[in-house]
């Protein structure tokens, strides 16, 4: 159960956004084999001065195009899976217009104690939903 919060710079087109935010959960249910209807997203949009994503040193100019990705998901998956969704998240955002340049992701991990999902209630430490990675 993945919650993605998704931070850009006002004046994408609202179909472009869309394209963004499904292209994020299509690569999460691909590389992290969540279900497709395992989808929570947050898209906030800022103005240009509200987003500072320089480059860490690394050499490279980013554009009023950045895209910054938050990933809070539980933990237990491997450094392996981790680039692999971070080279799919790029590989993929590309065809949808983000610069990989301008992509700056970051991954949270935490436990299913960490979750409710309604009425104040923790549905995985409850019994209510499975706990991903364990089996029954």
């Amino acid at each position: 159960m993945p919650l993605v919060r998704i931070d850009l710079i006002r004046g994408r087109r609202p179909e472009d956004i869309r394209a963004i935010a499904d292209t994020i959960q299509q690569s999460l249910v691909d590389v992290l084999k969540i279900p497709e209807r395992d989808r929570f997203q947050i898209i906030t949009q800022h103005d240009p001065d509200e987003i500072v994503a320089l480059d860490a040193g690394l050499g490279f100019e980013r554009t009023p195009g950045t895209v910054v990705v938050h990933v809070f998901t539980q933990r237990g998956r491997s450094t392996h899976d981790k680039q692999h969704l971070y080279r799919t998240l790029a590989d993929q955002l590309a065809r949808v217009g983000v610069n990989g340049k301008d992509l700056f992701i970051s991954y949270f991990e935490n436990g299913p104690d960490d979750w409710s999902f309604a009425d104040g209630r923790a549905q995985y430490i409850e019994g209510d939903l499975p706990i991903p990675g364990r089996r029954p």
